[in-house]
C-alpha cells in the first residue's frame, strides 16, 4: 500500500495545529484537510466503519461546496466554524427544510471526531500485543452509538470483533508506526483543542439538536 493510502497521524496533528484561529475558533478548510486523513483511517479499519467513510466523504464534498462558492462575499461566511454558525443563525437558513446546512453537516463531522479521539486514546494506552475490539467498543458507544440506529449499532459492534491488535491495526493505518506512536499524544491535544472550540461553538449557537 502506498505511503500516501496511508493515515499520517503526524500530519493531522499539524494541520489541527494551524486550524485554530483566535482563541475560540477553526479555520474550516484546514479542518477539511485534517479530516481528509481521518477519513483514511476509517477507509482502512475494514468493514467495521465502511458505512462512516461513505458518510463522511459526503460531509466533507458538501462542506468543500460551501468553501468554493463563486459569490465570494458569500464564501467568506464559510471560513471559520463560528462565521459559518453566525451567518445561517442570522439569516434563519437553518430552518428551511430546502437548505443543506453547513452547521448540520458538520455535525456529522463532529461527532465522528469524538469517536477518533476517544479509540486514538484508548489505543495510545495498549500494548502491541493487545487486542483492539474493546478499546473500539467503548469509544464507539460513548460516541458515534449514541446517533446511529440499532442496525447500524449491530453491524458495528458485530465487526468489531474482527479487529488486530495494536500492533497490527497500526501496522495497517500507518506508514511510520514508531513515528506514530511517538507523534499520538500530541496528535491527541491538537484533536482535542478543535474538538472543544468546536463543541464550544455547537453549545453557543444552540446547534446540538440538528437532525
Amino acid at each position: 500500500m502506498a505511503a500516501l493510502d496511508r493515515f499520517d497521524i503526524e500530519k493531522v496533528k499539524q494541520i489541527f495545529q494551524e486550524s485554530l484561529h483566535d482563541d475560540d475558533d477553526v479555520l474550516l478548510d484546514e479542518y477539511l484537510k485534517a479530516y481528509e486523513e481521518i477519513n483514511k483511517f476509517f477507509n482502512l479499519m475494514g468493514t467495521v466503519f465502511s458505512f462512516v467513510s461513505s458518510d463522511v466523504r459526503s460531509k466533507i464534498d458538501i462542506l468543500y461546496d460551501f468553501r468554493s462558492e463563486t459569490d465570494a462575499e458569500r464564501a467568506e461566511k464559510f471560513i471559520t466554524v463560528k462565521t459559518m454558525m453566525t451567518y445561517e443563525k442570522e439569516k434563519d437558513l437553518l430552518k428551511d427544510a430546502k437548505y443543506i446546512s453547513s452547521s448540520r453537516t458538520l455535525l456529522r463531522l463532529h461527532r465522528g471526531l469524538e469517536f477518533i479521539y476517544e479509540f486514538l486514546s484508548r489505543l495510545a494506552s495498549l500494548t502491541e500485543c493487545d487486542k483492539t475490539q474493546l478499546a473500539c467498543k467503548l469509544a464507539y458507544e460513548m460516541t458515534l452509538a449514541k446517533h446511529h440506529p440499532w442496525v447500524i449499532r449491530k453491524g458495528a459492534l458485530v465487526a468489531m470483533y474482527a479487529l488486530p491488535t495494536q500492533g497490527e491495526l497500526l501496522k495497517r493505518v500507518c506508514c511510520n508506526v514508531a513515528r506514530a506512536v511517538e507523534v499520538l499524544p500530541e496528535m491527541l491535544n491538537n484533536t482535542k483543542l478543535v474538538y472543544d472550540r468546536t463543541e464550544a461553538l455547537y453549545t453557543l449557537y444552540d446547534l446540538h439538536h440538528l437532525p
